[in-house]
Parts: structure tokens; sequence; C-alpha cells
């Protein structure tokens, strides 16, 4: 049988394209059932209160960054997507006077803007809002350098990826988009050689860091959580990391508190990467060939997929 077409976006893949059985299967996961998908190499993890879910996610950054010297330096990769860990994040760095002198950051991704960067002046700019909500909170003797800040620019993309063979990542943190995505890697357009198929799970993994086009799905959920609902403010292309980094993390972490996502999408990754059914149209699916990730869930946040009308 092919595929079904997206019920959403027909020229482009994205979860609607998967097998009815599937859905349905995820449809039905319990907060108890998702518990139980942990298995090695794959953990679950739930927490009860917005406040405890926040600062794990934030003590995140300090257990990595704690770990860096001079003769091993390392770091973390962090989203902006969720943001309410970050000035946590600073907050922590000042009371246990943590010198970052030999810590590192990657920023996820950014807005592409003409074939350029957004500037860390633009409203929507990520690294801007990484800087605004925690390195400008650090007090500056305790700051990292400058140059240990890396951020993926429009002509450095090539230096952002060769960083994480100099530095070693101890995480990747993100969140989860509405197309089940890690940074901007988003499903692919419906096009060529995958017209009738999605790109393979192997071939997918060898994408670094790149300028992408982003999926309409993407683009509306930024225009919800960060543009005030202004879709036609959101840039079409983003720049972001690719699986090739992402596996040269020693753990990937994804935070997922129930805004980013909807209670089937919350589920469906989570399932995929437990029962190990990589699919790049599930982009977030495909850790399931990593072999240390962990979810982390705010367990208020998942809320059921039963019809409720609102």
């Amino acid at each position: 049988m092919p595929r079904a077409r997206s019920i959403v976006a027909p020229d482009w893949w994205d979860y609607t394209t998967l097998d009815k059985k599937l859905v349905e299967d995820v449809a039905k996961l319990t907060v108890k059932d998702m518990q139980q998908l942990s298995r090695p190499g794959f953990e679950v993890r739930m927490y009860d209160t917005l406040e405890s879910f926040y600062l794990a996610e934030a003590l995140e950054y300090i257990e990595a960054w704690q770990q860096a010297t001079a003769n091993e330096p390392c770091g973390i990769c962090g989203p902006i997507g969720p943001t309410e860990q970050l000035p946590l994040v600073a907050l922590l760095v000042n009371s246990l006077n943590l010198n970052l002198k030999h810590a590192h950051f990657w920023g996820m991704d950014e807005w592409c803007i003409n074939g350029k960067e957004a500037p860390a002046t633009h409203d929507l700019s990520f690294e801007k809002a990484d800087r605004d909500m925690c390195f400008n909170k650090i007090r500056p003797e305790l700051m990292m350098p400058e140059s240990n800040l890396h951020f993926p620019k429009a002509d450095k993309l090539a230096e952002y990826t060769a960083s994480y063979d100099k530095i070693k990542c101890k995480v990747i943190q993100g969140g989860q988009g509405e197309t089940k995505h890690w940074a901007f890697n988003d499903p692919l357009p419906r096009e060529g050689k995958y017209i009738d198929e999605p790109m393979p799970p192997k071939e997918y993994l060898k994408l670094p860091a790149r300028r992408v086009k982003l999926h309409p799905m993407t683009l509306i959920q930024n225009a919800r959580t960060s543009g005030g609902g202004k879709v036609s403010e959101v840039p079409t292309e983003a720049f972001t990391v690719g699986p090739v980094e992402t596996w040269k993390a020693e753990r990937v972490s994804i935070w997922q508190a129930g805004c980013h996502d909807n209670a089937f999408g919350m589920r469906l990754t989570a399932f995929m990467i437990a029962k190990k059914i990589p699919d790049s149209s599930v982009p977030m699916s495909l850790l399931a060939l990593h072999d240390n990730v962990r979810f982390s869930y705010y367990r208020p946040g998942i809320g059921t997929c039963e019809a409720e009308m609102h």
C-alpha cells in the first residue's frame, strides 16, 4: 500500500502519513503506559510540578558545565522552546559560584532571513533570547568566554559542526514541536526521489547543521508560541543543528510540558522510540537509533487523546 498523503500539507511528509493502526494504538496509551516505555537506551521521566520540571531541566546545564576542565572542555546544546529553564540556569550558576571558563554552549537553531541568520537584535532571534534570559544574567566573572558560545550562522555552519568534534557535548536538550521535531529537523517536502516514500532514516541521519525549509505546521506553531499568532511574520527558513551533531552528544534530553506539542504527539514519539520504529516523517522517532535518550514530561500536561469540545 502506498503511503497516505498528509492531510495538513499534501506536499510534505509528516505524522499524518503514518499507518492508521499505529495511530490508533498510540492514542490509547495512558500515562502509566508511557512510563512503562522505558528501555535500555531510552528513559521516560515524569514530574508532578512545573517547578520541579523546569528546575530539573536547568540542572542539566549545571551538571554538564560542572564537568568542564581545561583538559576536557564540554558543554550543552540548548533550545529556545522551552525557555522557562534559562533564568534558572543563570540563578544556579550565580548561587553556586560556578566558573564557566572551560564550559561551552551551543544554540540549537536560528531563523534564516534573506539568506542570513536573524540578527541578535531581532525580536524573534533565538540568540537574543539565550543572552537576554540566561547569559546576560550570569555574573561577568563567572561567564564563559564569548568564543565558547556557538550559534549557527549562515556562513559558519561547517565551523559549527566541527566544534562538536573539538568539544564534548554532554547533552543536546530540547522540546518537541508539532511536527515531532527537535531543533528544526522537520519532516521533508514530498519531492524528487522521496515523493512516494519518506527519506530512509539512515539517510536523514547523515544531515549536518544546515539551512532548512520549515514545515507549514512549524510556522503555525511558532506564530502561536512566539509571534502572537502573526504567521506572516514567522520566517519560513532556519538554520538548525542536525542529526550529525546530535549523534555526537552523550545524551539527547527532550522536555515536554504540554505546551509545544499535543497529547497525541507526546505519546507518538515515545512509543516509536521505545518500540524502535524510526520513520523520517516523524523526525523525533529517529532517536530510536541513538543509544542514550531521555524524555521528561510534566505529568499534568500530558492530557488524553479523547475528543473534548472547547
